[in-house]
């Protein structure tokens, strides 16, 4: 473990932030040397943000100080902090939408000419070199307006705005999360430019594969308190996880064989257009591991049992009742449900409460003479959110407010309201962190112990070999294989999902569902 001591960069000393009787940092005392990726992590809530914020101005500690290239500084607003050189490209971009690119980037310090009109020409020629000097001329028009760019280009506006002047500490806060490989790889490239020319770079990912591409150091807040800070080059996910959670990534996952032998589900040559002869079953208390690479069919699989895609032939059956193709509302009725892979695209209304995200299947239920009894919706969304432990002020929060976990466990919790007998999860640990994780991988084991059939589709193999009771491999729309959880491994598992020869008697008969 590393305790870089340094006089150039940016620093904290027993820093502490308290809102009200709540403490969100207590004692920290940590540098940012110039020159390093200083990579911070922990989960949602360790007090990540409020350390930047400090750092950037938008708050004021309530104790400790605050250092720069080794002296104290006051930092007592946004402006002040930009002034001594720290900038911090934040996970929402702030985008004008009726400007030009260049427009937003220069916003606040545009180029004037006579009658202090705007200086289109100078305006035009400093764009172009930023944009050519940072590596992002072939992504970004710069006569683009606020209105028309996608999320990844208003990403990249965020982070030319914050490397107009003079920088000395810049910091990225989940940067790439609506950014293309093409991009992340450019983003990548420029903060090691950063880095060389003696720049102090804090990078907020939970993105572990990130994390150790990037950072020379990585440090870790746990409940407000600084846990630990690791060297990344010696450093191992063991290490980092144990830090943020305190315990190892196998005391993760906590399956037990609660399986019975009565079949819930069962699939029998399902074809779509996505899809080719499928058959599978999942029974009361299983949990089956859907795997395989992009593009394998495992998400339109999983829209197609749930009714949101016609199937051309075969069937699928319920308790023994067989459902009719794209018919969502019967399938919900039979008790399947379906907590999709874009949470927020597919399963939320982001501007609406918990409540009201939690209550959407079961208003039938929660009716009376019409009308939805109130008092009932908020009694049920109340419930579930504290038995899933939604971490937020209360039911009428909107959701869009809520972290990635506790975004899924509002999915989750709406279809735990309905009582599932088969819950298809479509990577339900994607986006949140290590915390986060733990509780979902929980809440998947109680549920198992209650009878409910689950088919979790995960990319990550870890997350797939310690939930699963099987595991069922999917190429090209194909089921390639089947591995019972007391065999399966990474390299058997990744051989079925890159398996060219579907025809080969090996792979269709080896481990097929009987």
């Amino acid at each position: 473990m590393t305790t870089t001591t340094t006089t150039t960069g940016a620093g904290v000393r027993d820093l502490g932030k308290r809102f009200g009787e709540v403490r969100a940092l207590g004692g920290v005392t940590l540098d940012f040397p110039a020159g390093q990726v200083t990579a911070l992590m922990g989960e949602n809530g360790a007090g990540k943000s409020t350390l930047l914020k400090i750092l950037t101005g938008d708050h004021q500690p309530t104790e400790g100080t605050v250092l720069l290239d080794g002296a104290e500084l006051s930092l007592g607003s946004p402006a002040r902090a930009r002034a001594a050189g720290i900038r911090i490209i934040p996970q929402e971009p702030e985008i004008i939408p009726h400007v030009s690119v260049a427009e937003n980037v220069y916003a606040g310090a545009l180029p004037h000419g006579a009658g202090r009109r705007l200086d289109r020409a100078e305006l035009r020629r400093r764009i172009t070199a930023d944009l050519d000097r940072l590596g992002f001329a072939r992504v970004l028009d710069p006569d683009l307006l606020g209105s028309e760019l996608t999320p990844a280009q208003r990403q990249l506006v965020e982070i030319l705005r914050a490397l107009t002047g003079e920088a000395k500490v810049i910091a990225f806060d989940e940067p790439t999360s609506s950014l293309s490989e093409q991009e992340v790889e450019a983003l990548f490239a420029l903060i090691r430019r950063l880095r060389d020319q003696g720049v102090a770079v804090i990078y907020v990912s939970h993105r572990m594969k990130e994390i150790f591409q990037l950072a020379d150091r990585i440090a870790v807040l746990r409940d407000g308190s600084l846990a630990g800070v690791l060297d990344a080059a010696e450093a191992g996910e063991q290490d980092l996880v144990r830090l943020m959670v305190g315990r190892d990534l196998s005391q993760l996952f906590v399956r037990q064989n609660v399986a019975t032998d009565e079949v819930v589900l069962k699939v029998d040559g399902l074809t779509t257009d996505d899809v080719r002869d499928i058959s599978l079953t999942v029974r009361a208390g299983e949990v089956v591991g859907l795997a395989g690479l992009i593009g394998a069919g495992r998400s339109e699989l999983a829209l197609a049992l749930a009714g949101d895609l016609p199937v051309r032939s075969g069937t699928v059956t319920l308790d023994g009742k067989k459902l009719r193709s794209g018919r969502p509302g019967e399938v919900i009725a039979a008790g399947l449900g379906l907590a999709p892979e874009e949470r927020k695209a597919q399963a939320l209304f982001l501007h609406r409460s918990i409540r009201d995200n939690t209550s959407l299947v079961v208003l039938e239920r929660l009716r009376r003479f019409r009308f939805v009894r109130r008092s009932a919706e908020r009694q049920l969304a109340q419930s579930y959110t504290d038995r899933l432990r939604v971490r937020a002020p209360g039911i009428e929060h909107e959701v869009r407010k809520l972290s990635g976990g506790n975004q899924q466990k509002v999915v989750l919790a709406r279809w735990l309201a309905r009582k599932p007998k088969v819950l298809i999860l479509d990577e339900p640990t994607r986006g949140i962190d290590i915390g986060a994780k733990a509780e979902i991988y929980q809440i998947i084991a109680d549920l198992a112990k209650e009878g409910v059939a689950l088919l979790v589709i995960s990319s990550e193999l870890p997350e797939v070999l310690g939930l699963s009771d099987r595991i069922v491999v999917m190429q090209n729309g194909r089921i390639t294989g089947e591995l019972d959880r007391s065999e399966a491994t990474e390299e058997k598992i990744l051989a079925l999902a890159m398996a060219d020869d579907l025809s080969n008697e090996g792979l269709s008969n080896e481990g097929r569902q009987a």
